[in-house]
């Protein structure tokens, strides 16, 4: 694996148009690129508003960001608090140096020290380079659960 000059760290505001930009290629690699509707005024609120609800590491290589896990807390009622991994993406032309490894190990530190009862996510059932990468890491995977949603109004047409 070729060494490369990185750098882990907290997100800022000023990081959200490049995280934006990370959250789009993702959509494009799960092939669905029009799902994506959050704007960039949302975005930045929901992390770095009044009452922010993620937080975020950041993998930078000479200035750029390369790559982001972006996490929230949510509340299991057998399990108490979990870290939810919303996602998990490094560049396209970054992968395979190993950032990907640093943005997890980051993650599952940050949810230890907080003394959460785990850490939880989802992987597409075809996305087998990140199913790998996830056993490596004794994950466990459930196949017996399905996701379940309901659209509500998109970010962009809120009135604010």
């Amino acid at each position: 694996m070729e060494t490369i000059s990185h750098k882990i760290r907290k997100a800022t505001a000023s990081d959200c148009q490049q995280l934006l930009e990370l959250v789009k290629e993702l959509a494009e690699y799960e092939r669905a690129p029009d799902e994506v509707t959050v704007s960039l005024e949302e975005f930045i609120d929901a992390g770095f508003g009044d009452s922010p609800i993620w937080e975020a590491f950041v993998a930078e290589v000479e200035g750029r960001i390369v790559g982001m896990s972006l996490f929230y807390i949510r509340y299991s009622t057998w399990k108490g608090r979990r870290l939810y991994l919303e996602d998990i993406v490094v560049t396209e032309s970054m992968r395979g140096k190993g950032l990907g490894k640093l943005l997890f190990d980051e993650t599952w530190k940050l949810c230890q020290t907080r003394h959460y009862s785990g850490m939880v996510w989802q992987v597409l059932e075809w996305n087998e380079p990140a199913i790998q990468f996830y056993k490596k890491y004794g994950a466990t995977f459930d196949g017996e659960w399905v996701n379940v949603s309901i659209a509500g109004p998109t970010a962009t047409s809120k009135k604010r």
